[in-house]
């Protein structure tokens, strides 16, 4: 998350925290600096207080009076709740399609979306993938009509992502991307039903997929941190041996 000049309001800092997130560059547990971000940014602290309240709102960002803000650390449940309320939202969305015409210009937009995520998977750039493939459901919400659940919808999905917890395989990214394919081009043949199920199984894909990685090794991130300083201290020892040989040599 670099400086941006044109950053100007509480309202775009919140924005833009927001979206480092979804990019996966801010990770959960993440400290906020109040002085920090108005350095970054170029304001005062009294925007960035008020960006980091809007957060805190809605749940992405969390305060203690004495250590400051930090990125919220979703727990199992929280995950699941939010999870749950993504399914309401993108499903109740689609199912009011069936009595309404997808228009042209909704599909143009989401091939186009997709062909941005086709692009940053090829390309291996994590944050841009994590990010377009998060945004989909916000695109696809907003192409559907709805700026106001599409607004709620990005923060859920940014809750979401936290939960992730910086693991998601290139395998994956591509799996959840040709879920994607197959919900527009349900929509662009008009089977919204087929759509609905399709959007149904891929949140029911993405949230497994993370419940396996939160699973999988409870000591991976400890494995990970400590894996440097293990090598390091191979290292030493082996210098150590062999200054002691090189002592004992006559």
């Amino acid at each position: 998350m670099g400086t941006n000049p044109s950053v100007k309001s509480s309202s775009q800092i919140a924005v833009r925290i927001t979206e480092a997130i979804l990019a996966k560059q801010l990770a959960p547990g993440t400290r906020l600096g109040e002085q920090q971000l108005a350095d970054l940014f170029g304001v005062s602290r009294t925007l960035v207080r008020e960006a980091l309240t809007r957060l805190m709102a809605r749940g992405i960002v969390t305060v203690s009076a004495r250590r400051g803000w930090f990125v919220i650390e979703p727990t199992a449940e929280q995950a699941r709740e939010a999870f749950e309320a993504r399914r309401v939202i993108e499903l109740g969305l689609l199912r009011q399609m069936h009595t309404r015409a997808i228009p042209v210009e909704a599909v143009r937009q989401l091939r186009e979306h997709i062909e941005r995520e086709q692009a940053a998977i090829a390309g291996a750039d994590v944050g841009a993938r994590s990010y377009l493939l998060g945004d989909f459901h916000v695109c696809l919400c907003e192409c559907l009509g709805n700026s106001l659940l599409s607004e709620t919808l990005r923060d859920l999905t940014a809750r979401t992502t936290l939960t992730a917890m910086l693991h998601q395989s290139s395998e994956q990214a591509e799996d959840s991307c040709l879920e994607h394919v197959h919900i527009v081009a349900a929509l662009e043949r008009g089977d919204v039903e087929a759509a609905e199920q399709l959007m149904h199984a891929h949140l029911q894909h993405v949230e497994s997929g993370l419940n396996q990685v939160r699973s999988s090794d409870p000591l991976e991130p400890l494995r990970q941190a400590l894996a440097p300083v293990s090598r390091a201290g191979a290292a030493v020892t082996d210098l150590q041996s062999h200054r002691s040989n090189q002592t004992k040599r006559p």
